[in-house]
């Protein structure tokens, strides 16, 4: 009983030793938190989509009190939002051009020429096995590996396309790091048109696997305001974002493979079965 009763005390003993050892250590090494960081992250959207560079809005908020990054860098979060983060830190916000996701490709199963393809239906999977059903080597692989990243729903997967829906994507980029074939970019949302073909290769070879290909044939070119408005880069025709073509040059240039569209319409649906 003696020794049960002293084992008791001692083991009592220890643990009151140890709790003021640690909490003497807790309170030396503790670190200061600014009740500012919780503030911010109140503030910010909650999204926590990672399209600020930063792991959360928490990690976002406490780069921002730091003065490590300005609020603007939230791609959800809106202009307003931004300028009360700024004035309730004291700081200045300018305000940032919004951008949307654009994925460089409009060869869908019904405009492409398929092959077999068994196996895993991950884009990064086909990858690296045979590069998915498709001809084209350039184009969109279609199984979603994108629309699975967007945290907004604003990719849709349609006959074998990855569509994106300019009122739904706030431009986190989640989509243009999960493409293995980088084929999307972030372009500013006020552009409505662009070019939806990423393969270098000769007109001839592209129309052979894709009917919606760019041939680069420059009728976009000849019917732009301007020759800078899209720029040629070998056989391939792209949009200039620095300075764009308003959008009746769709109209107007008649694409003969209707890769030249309107972000708006492609998402529409209104291209389909357009190309022969």
């Amino acid at each position: 009983m003696t020794i049960i009763l002293t084992s008791l005390i001692f083991a009592a003993l220890l643990g009151a030793i140890l709790a003021i050892i640690i909490g003497a250590a807790a309170k030396a090494f503790a670190v200061e938190s600014d009740p500012r960081i919780e503030t911010v992250t109140d503030m910010l959207p909650g999204a926590n989509c990672g399209g600020c560079g930063y792991a959360g809005c928490a990690d976002f908020a406490k780069a921002i009190v730091g003065g490590i990054a300005p609020p603007n860098d939230c791609p959800v979060a809106s202009a307003d939002d931004a300028t009360r983060i700024a004035e309730y830190l004291g700081i200045t916000s300018e305000e940032k051009e919004k951008v949307i996701a654009v994925v460089k490709c409009s060869g869908n199963i019904a405009a492409t020429v398929r092959s077999p393809y068994n196996g895993i239906e991950d884009c990064r999977s086909a990858v690296l096995v045979a590069g998915g059903a498709k001809g084209c080597d350039y184009g969109c692989i279609g199984f979603a590996s994108c629309a699975r990243a967007c945290p907004f729903d604003a990719i849709e997967i349609r006959d074998g396309l990855a569509i994106v829906h300019p009122e739904l994507c706030v431009g986190c980029g989640k989509c243009v790091d999960t493409c293995p074939k980088n084929l999307i970019i972030l372009a500013p949302a006020a552009v409505d048109v662009h070019v939806y073909c990423n393969s270098p290769e000769k007109g001839p070879a592209k129309r052979k696997v894709c009917k919606t290909a760019c041939i680069a044939c420059r009728k976009c070119v000849k019917a732009a305001d301007n020759e800078e408005q899209m720029v040629i880069k070998g056989f391939l025709i792209e949009t200039n974002y620095d300075n764009p073509p308003i959008s009746d040059l769709v109209e107007k240039a008649a694409c003969p493979t209707t890769a030249l569209r309107l972000a708006t319409k492609h998402a529409a649906g209104e291209y389909e079965g357009a190309s022969k």
